[in-house]
């Protein structure tokens, strides 16, 4: 088996993830999956595709993410790595799709307007 390779995105953060055969090491920017993303909840969100599809260790991952914060990076790899699953064996579509692993979530900051403190809050108003 070549390198699968697959983007993911979640808000402003972009994950490039690296599939190949392997024990199932994950690596993230270099680091260890555990040393990256520090969280039990995060760790659970990268490795949820393999615990759908239970190919937990039979694949290596590498991953560069940048971009936004740490759970839309956690949430970016997700996507890659459910698209990169799915590109292994056609059948993993199956047990994904249902849990909405395939889905990109398209919702993003909205933009603070002229006049305004922020997206939607106005200034305060008084009538002296």
């Amino acid at each position: 088996m070549e390198v699968v390779h697959k983007i993911g995105r979640r808000k402003t953060a972009v994950a490039r993830v690296y599939v190949s055969e392997g024990s199932g090491n994950i690596t993230v920017n270099k680091r260890n999956l555990n040393d990256y993303f520090t969280t039990a909840t995060l760790q659970y969100k990268v490795k949820q595709p393999f615990t759908l599809t239970e190919t937990e260790d039979n694949y290596d991952v590498k991953v560069n993410v940048y971009g936004g914060g740490i759970t839309g990076q956690a949430e970016a790899v997700r996507l890659a790595l459910s698209r990169a699953m799915c590109e292994i064996n056609e059948e993993n579509r199956g047990v994904l799709k249902p849990e909405g692993l395939l889905t990109r979530d398209p919702r993003m900051v909205e933009r603070k307007k002229f006049g305004q403190k922020k997206a939607r809050k106005k200034f305060q108003f008084s009538k002296r």
